[in-house]
């Protein structure tokens, strides 16, 4: 045992003296969320015909951030600034930060609310109308391989499309057997066009609606919590039966 303790001594002032340049070589630890700062921002999508500027967009989504419109300046600010720096701005409080980047990015990625696909647009309304468009030797987005046969709502060989026109017209200016239906509408019956925020045109025998911009169109609702929401439901409903028996019991 006594020729190893020189040996032992010798190896500890190795590890110590190696301690050093340990410490000067070593990694420095990064922390996650600090690099999201440093992601490039995606730059600005363009505006659509439906949501010319950013005031439109933000009364689309709802949720009251039309207010905010004012404090933002420009379609390039509203998806370029950052979450801390809509803080600055005063938009408040932060699920509402978090809404509007959230719906910033569907609409980023090409994810619109109804009337997001028109193209023919004035003055923030859109007209549908709806039309039998033949089917032809090509696969066609949205036909279906029953649009050849004859139904009780329609001819052989045709197919019925929610078409946007411009306003005032009575066909579309695009060729209708390439031509897709208009998105969050439907077909029911033979001849009704039927969807949120749509509004028959007087006269045309429901063949035509116009969907107006409005507060909330693209609105997604958030949820109603009940007794307390998921985290306090069963100890909120522990003390009502607890209470409930304690009124029963006297």
């Amino acid at each position: 045992m006594g020729p190893r303790r020189p040996l032992l001594n010798a190896t500890a002032h190795v590890v110590h003296a190696l301690q050093p340049l340990r410490n000067a070589t070593a990694i420095p630890k990064t922390n996650i969320r600090s690099l999201q700062h440093s992601i490039p921002i995606r730059p600005a999508p363009k505006p659509t015909p439906f949501i010319p500027d950013h005031t439109s967009f933000l009364t689309a989504i709802g949720r009251g951030l039309s207010a905010h419109a004012a404090k933002i300046p420009s379609w390039e600010a509203l998806f370029t600034l950052s979450s801390h720096q809509l803080k600055e701005l005063g938009i408040e409080p932060a699920r509402s930060r978090k809404y509007l980047l959230h719906w910033r990015e569907k609409f980023r990625n090409g994810e619109y609310g109804i009337g997001g696909d028109c193209k023919h647009v004035t003055d923030g309304i859109a007209e549908l109308k709806l039309i039998e468009a033949p089917v032809g030797p090509h696969p066609v987005p949205g036909m279906h391989e029953r649009s050849a046969k004859a139904t009780a709502t329609h001819d052989p060989g045709t197919r019925k499309v929610i078409v946007n026109v411009p306003a005032g017209a009575e066909a579309p200016m695009e060729p209708v057997d390439t031509m897709s239906s208009v998105q969050g509408v439907v077909v029911k019956g033979a001849k009704t066009i039927k969807g949120s925020f749509v509004e028959p045109i007087k006269g045309t025998n429901g063949l035509k609606v116009r969907i107006r911009l409005r507060e909330g169109i693209w609105e997604e609702r958030r949820g109603h919590k009940v007794d307390g929401g998921e985290r306090r439901k069963a100890e909120v409903r522990a003390k009502r039966r607890a209470a409930e028996n304690k009124e029963k019991n006297r």
